[in-house]
């Protein structure tokens, strides 16, 4: 489990699809909200913008955002604050959704974000925090349109435990069902029923993550076409695709070729899960 947010270069969210109806939606009524900093000068509203990375005052740019910009930013700062965000955590929510902070989005607007994190996927504050921080994109999804039909689908499929803040666990939720389906047709199109295609999800829900043409469909063509196995082979061992195919497929391949090995004969699990030592020592 995450002990604080990590700074990391952020990964993709699985989805790419940009849809308006996946917007955080926003409240029939907007309930009041305090600002902590109402009576500090604009100076120091900016300054202190500026040093936990909301605003950088260092650009160039045509104008200073105005007095009530600066207090609306105040109060969405102070709403996430009091959802357990920290200043060391502004940056990188700035940084990768600058929409978060604009005025034309109400710091109530995020709440039906937070309480579907806590109420349905059953997740505690510092979970619901760690996971938004993994992946900031999450408080742009809408509810009823976006996280709650993939939370539905990630557990009726077997996939377990979304609420601890991996990386995984939040570009999934933040993955639209199209997307996930879509890969649960791919491996029904390669010769799985859907009962088998459900059960490989479930196990390996990483690959939602992988693109079709240029991750599994090139691994698999590789299995049956050049390694001459059965599709069969996956049910029992679908880590296959988690394997890199220039750095770790293809090269053990090879090398069991170059040793007259029959290939068909050694177990993927073996065959790609040994590290180098002991692979290379047993096919020397």
């Amino acid at each position: 489990m995450l002990q604080s947010a990590p700074l990391a270069q952020p990964i993709r969210s699985f989805s790419s699809e940009k849809s308006p109806n996946c917007r955080s939606q926003s409240p029939s009524s907007k309930p009041p909200f305090h600002f902590l900093r109402f009576r500090t000068s604009y100076r120091d509203n900016l300054r202190y913008l500026n040093s936990i990375g909301i605003i950088n005052s260092d650009k160039k740019i045509h104008r200073n955002p105005s007095p009530e910009t600066l207090l609306h930013i105040l109060s969405t700062v102070n709403f996430l604050k009091s959802k357990g965000f920290s200043e060391s955590h502004f940056a990188r929510l700035a940084y990768l959704t600058p929409q978060v902070f604009s005025p034309h989005v109400n710091p109530a607007d995020l709440q039906p974000v937070f309480d579907f994190l806590t109420t349905e996927l059953a997740a505690s504050e510092e979970e619901s925090r760690d996971l938004i921080l993994l992946c900031p994109h999450i408080l742009q999804s809408n509810v009823q349109f976006c996280l709650r039909p993939t939370l539905l689908y990630l557990r009726d499929i077997g996939v377990e435990s979304l609420n601890k803040p991996t990386n995984l666990n939040a570009h999934l939720l933040n993955t639209r069902v199209k997307r996930l389906e879509d890969t649960a047709k791919f491996l029904l199109d390669i010769g799985f029923s859907q009962e088998e295609s459900t059960k490989f999800c479930g196990r390996l829900p990483a690959m939602f993550g992988y693109s079709i043409d240029n991750n599994l469909l090139p691994k698999f063509e590789y299995l049956v076409g050049e390694m001459e196995r059965s599709p069969d082979e996956l049910k029992g061992f679908p880590q296959y695709f988690a394997f890199s195919l220039e750095k770790r497929i293809k090269p053990r391949h090879m090398h069991l070729k170059r040793r007259n090995v029959v290939v068909k004969e050694v177990p993927l699990k073996k065959m790609l899960t040994w590290n180098d030592t002991k692979f290379y020592a047993k096919w020397n």
